[in-house]
């Protein structure tokens, strides 16, 4: 008696959770669609064209659901509403697989809706092998940007089936590339299921960066080989056990729906309270049609559910957040104590791990840089801008590059560090990369299609005397010499360093500062690296190994309770500390550090100008520098030591090191 009515409990519907959730005797489906009275569950043939529908029953608060026996692991299902008398396809909002890579044939209406990729029940079911989460501690982070596919659709040496997908990733020649350069943080750019927009569509492009969500819990099906959700887990299981952390690039600001006349795809037709609307239209704080409402209890739980959901299912080390600022919004509003940073702050799932933010959206007040609460890591343009006109020889620079320098204090105190340090950078994935960075003054994004109207502006670039490729030998000497400067600045700022992997290769995207849409050439990197970019990565993976031996100890003596018991000095070229009159007036700077009193000492030499600069040296400990870091030097090998006084080349740095214990 009690085995029967144990079964007929496993046989009734259930409310929670949302999705499709298996068990021994078939699946429970559940969905919040107040708005659509109408809805039934739909079950595809493996095809993918024919189906049967189900009616859903039960309701509780809004959520209707079903219980529908013998259901197996790969059956294809969605949900089948009408639309101006028409059935029309929509995608369960907590799926967790689909069947195939997103398109359609634009203009998107109920018919094209039916041919869309389906809906996949899954299972749990995965051997992590005794693998663990690395648990990296937020100072030791070097986040690496990479595309999946871009990273090894080229790759000469990665088997021909995993050219450019999950498994590439953890291929035999990545894990050694990883090792070589010293990596141990990998930031994905977006991989949950992406749906490119109808003009995209209309020219036979796609959206090759992934920032347009069509489901926030399915991994895209374009990236795998055969079974998505087995292929990332596989890939995470290997990256984790290679010591290296999994950063996934999220977006909860908006979804591929776009704005009023955008298709539906299932939020709409589910609840249009979903979304951000003003005066009956979409609010567009994103610049992509329309805005997630995290105000909006639905929307908060469908966020929280799908973080929580790649945590536990896929142990995914921490995210970095679109355009974050839309999260904290309560109508046109950011509130860094509003709902959604709450219950992130409470969850004993999420708490613990890595969040980073981009904090700014295009709405009312969108810019809050500073202003995420405490455990948030924020991207810094700050850096990034500052750098890239201090290097470029603009005048003025010098004090606010010093602030950048020294973690942006000013922004993020030091007694929150770790746990609120600054993520800086000079490259992301939109932008040039560090290669145009140096050579092209203008963008030219004229084969996104768009008249090169789209892209940032401001790029604060140059082409140091010819835009573009050179041969130049002069021209390219100081193009690299500039790069080493940026990733300097980077990896011995106070803060997160954050590279893209394509910089580690000198690849160009020959001047395009948006390539959003370029699945080809353009974004694939190209692994067949000339004597100059192989020289340049084997420099960065050096300065990486620098920054984690030299830098580390410093971040950390300058955090919390200890920030205060160091010594800081700013020093002219002759040795003596500087006055605030020379802030003005000078473009040749060294600063001193030293942890506590008596402890191990760092000193950046700093030459802004095109004449070399002399600089005195701190001897008051009889200090002998050893020079860790010059970039002025190809190799960065045989550095050696200096005492007294050091030669500084134009436009260059130096970092030395100082150790009482070795002396």
């Amino acid at each position: 008696m009690e085995e029967v009515e144990f079964i007929m409990n496993d046989l009734v519907s259930s409310p929670y959770p949302l999705g499709a959730t298996l068990n021994t005797h078939g699946c429970n489906f559940s969905i919040y669609a107040p708005a659509s009275s109408d809805i039934q569950l739909a079950l595809f043939e493996p095809t993918g064209e024919t189906y049967t529908t189900h009616p859903l029953h039960n309701e509780y608060a809004g959520i209707k659901h079903t219980f529908v026996p013998n259901i197996k692991e790969g059956q294809r299902y969605g949900f089948i509403v009408s639309i101006n008398d028409q059935p029309h396809y929509l995608a369960d909002p907590y799926a967790k697989a689909l069947s195939q890579p997103l398109t359609y044939q634009p203009p998107f209406d109920a018919k094209q809706s039916l041919s869309l990729a389906k809906c996949l029940v899954t299972t749990h079911d995965f051997d992590w092998q005794d693998s663990a989460m690395p648990k990296r501690p937020r100072d030791e982070m070097v986040l690496c940007e990479t595309h999946v596919k871009g990273l090894t659709k080229l790759h000469p040496d990665v088997p021909a089936r995993e050219n450019g997908s999950y498994l590439g990733l953890v291929s035999e020649p990545m894990l050694e590339f990883y090792q070589q350069q010293n990596i141990n943080t990998l930031q994905l750019l977006p991989i949950a299921a992406c749906m490119h927009e109808p003009h995209l569509l209309e020219m036979d492009m796609v959206n090759y960066w992934g920032y347009n969500p069509y489901l926030f819990m399915a991994p895209d099906p374009r990236y795998a080989h055969k079974d998505a959700v087995v292929e990332f887990k596989t890939a995470v299981r290997e990256l984790h056990k290679a010591g290296i952390e999994v950063i996934l690039d999220v977006v909860y600001n908006h979804t591929a729906e776009g704005g009023d006349n955008g298709p539906i795809f299932n939020l709409k037709a589910l609840d249009p309270h979903y979304y951000l609307m003003h005066e009956g239209h979409f609010a567009n704080f994103t610049g992509c049609g329309n805005t997630l409402n995290l105000a909006y209890q639905p929307s908060l739980n469908l966020v929280m559910d799908t973080l929580r959901y790649w945590v536990e299912e896929y142990q995914i080390d921490g995210f970095r957040f679109d355009l974050a600022a839309t999260l904290g919004r309560y109508g046109d509003q950011f509130r860094s104590d509003g709902g959604f940073f709450k219950a992130i702050a409470q969850d004993p799932i999420l708490r613990d791990i890595k969040l980073i933010a981009e904090p700014w959206d295009i709405g009312p007040n969108g810019y809050q840089v500073g202003n995420f609460p405490f455990g948030w890591n924020e991207t810094n343009d700050k850096l990034r801008d500052v750098a890239r006109s201090f290097w470029r020889g603009d005048a003025g620079y010098m004090k606010n590059f010093a602030t950048r320098l020294m973690g942006s204090r000013d922004l993020y105190s030091a007694a929150n560090w770790p746990f609120k340090l600054t993520v800086n950078y000079i490259t992301y994935h939109d932008g040039f990369t560090m290669q145009d960075l140096v050579s092209y003054k203008h963008k030219h994004n004229e084969a996104n299609g768009e008249d090169n109207r789209d892209g940032h502006g401001d790029n604060r670039s140059d082409n140091y005397g010819e835009e573009g490729e050179t041969f130049n030998v002069t021209i390219k000497s100081r193009r690299e010499r500039q790069k080493r400067n940026m990733v300097a600045s980077v990896l011995f700022a106070f803060g997160i360093p954050h590279l893209l992997t394509a910089d580690l290769l000198s690849h160009t995207q020959q001047g395009n500062n948006n390539a959003y849409c370029q699945d080809n050439e353009l974004s694939w990197l190209d692994w067949e690296l000339t004597h100059s970019q192989e020289t340049f990565r084997h420099w960065v993976a050096k300065i990486i190994k620098a920054r984690q031996e030299y830098m580390v100890p410093f971040i950390r003596a300058f955090s919390g309770k200890t920030r205060n018991d160091n010594r800081v000095y700013w020093r002219r070229v002759d040795g003596h500390e500087m006055s605030m009159e020379d802030w003005d007036s000078l473009s040749s700077v060294a600063l001193h550090l030293g942890i506590g009193e008596h402890g191990d000492e760092l000193l950046y030499l700093i030459n802004q100008t095109r004449a070399p600069a002399r600089f005195t040296l701190p001897e008051d400990r009889k200090q002998q520098w050893q020079i860790i870091c010059d970039t002025n030097n190809l190799h960065n090998q045989k550095l050696g030591v200096a005492e007294k006084e050091r030669l500084q080349l134009p436009v260059s740095m130096s970092i030395l090191h100082f150790s009482p214990q070795k002396k």
